[in-house]
């Protein structure tokens, strides 16, 4: 008599004789042998080695204790003299908080600076030899890779959850309405107070920053690339602020006739219409005026407002730029220099 019985491993075949034992020298189920648990433990092993890594550079981000305003969440140190990332929301426009370390020490901090657009900040903790966290290249980042997230979610310290990176190349939109490129989707468990805590790879290098969780929802997680995180960090480290190219204007998006995109051969049948421009600004000494169509930033297109908002943040405050518009039914090229 043959029965199939189904354990961990699988479905297996039995033969057994007619009291249901079974019979002497039939195949027996196959139990894991010394490489199989190896194997079995694998995934465990590079989870607790990149706890034990990354956990102690984690921290808790709140508000002094005789301060009601503002909200709390994570952050983690990227320098051993204290220096750490959070999200600029965890700050909420204060000016100093304090961090809780995992060894639940107190330690006071300063915003040293606070960038919405990307929703980080940097913060510098009043303490010195600190552990701290490795940043990693997000450009590296594959769907399906092994990804954790630390944190504290709901106040509940140093918490850490597993899941994949479940998308890459997202965009979302920062406090100030520009896009956030390259956002990581993944599918770690996150929850409020998870904001600014790292999200690691197998490796314990930070590839992104916990930014967003969508309500209701499970398994939809963001983080804020760390390529974007370490831009940022070197702004505010050597400028106090993140400079963007502003070239002064107010503008909505508009459909170009079609008669107008095949005469002029555009790439793009919308365009940015200028409805304002600020006085001395770059926009007016180069000649941009109101009700002129933006079409085009230095050979790339600019069909709307985000176009415009990711070029000026991709293009080098050191190099000119060329500025594609429609007016009066013609095309023109307009030059405005570098450093405006």
């Amino acid at each position: 008599m043959t029965h199939r019985r189904f354990d961990l491993f699988g479905w297996q075949r039995i033969h057994t004789g007619d009291s249901g034992e079974p019979e002497r020298g039939a195949a027996q189920p196959a139990r894991p042998d010394a490489d199989d648990s190896d194997l079995l433990d694998a995934y465990s092993r590079a989870v607790v080695n990149v706890v034990e890594t990354v956990s102690p550079a984690v921290v808790s981000v709140s508000g002094p204790h005789d301060e009601r305003r503002g909200g709390s969440g994570s952050g983690f140190l990227i320098t051993p003299d204290g220096y750490a990332l959070t999200n600029s929301h965890v700050v909420g426009g204060r000016s100093k908080l304090v961090a809780q370390t995992s060894d639940g020490d107190h330690v006071d901090a300063a915003v040293v600076g606070d960038d919405p657009a990307t929703d980080l900040a940097v913060l510098r903790l009043a303490s010195r030899e600190l552990p701290f966290a490795a940043i990693g290249d997000s450009a590296a980042v594959r769907v399906g890779q092994l990804v954790i997230a630390m944190g504290s979610p709901l106040g509940f310290h140093s918490t850490v959850s597993t899941g994949v990176a479940s998308a890459i190349g997202r965009s979302m939109r920062g406090q100030d309405g520009r896009l956030i490129e390259n956002i990581i989707q993944h599918s770690a468990p996150i929850n409020p107070g998870n904001s600014g805590g790292p999200l690691v790879d197998s490796r314990g290098r930070v590839i992104g920053i916990n930014t967003a969780i969508i309500a209701m929802a499970q398994g939809l997680g963001f983080a804020v690339p760390s390529n974007t995180a370490g831009w940022v960090v070197g702004e505010i480290l050597a400028h106090g602020r993140v400079r963007r190219r502003k070239l002064g204007i107010v503008v909505t998006t508009i459909q170009i006739p079609r008669a107008q995109v095949r005469e002029l051969d555009l790439l793009t049948n919308t365009a940015v219409e200028i409805i304002d421009i600020e006085k001395g600004s770059a926009a007016a000494a180069a000649g941009l005026r109101a009700e002129d169509w933006i079409v085009g930033l230095s050979g790339r297109v600019v069909a709307g407002a985000d176009d415009l908002h990711r070029l000026l943040a991709q293009l080098s405050l050191d190099q000119g730029l060329t500025v594609s518009v429609v007016r009066d039914g013609s095309l023109l090229e307009l030059e405005i220099s570098a450093g405006a």
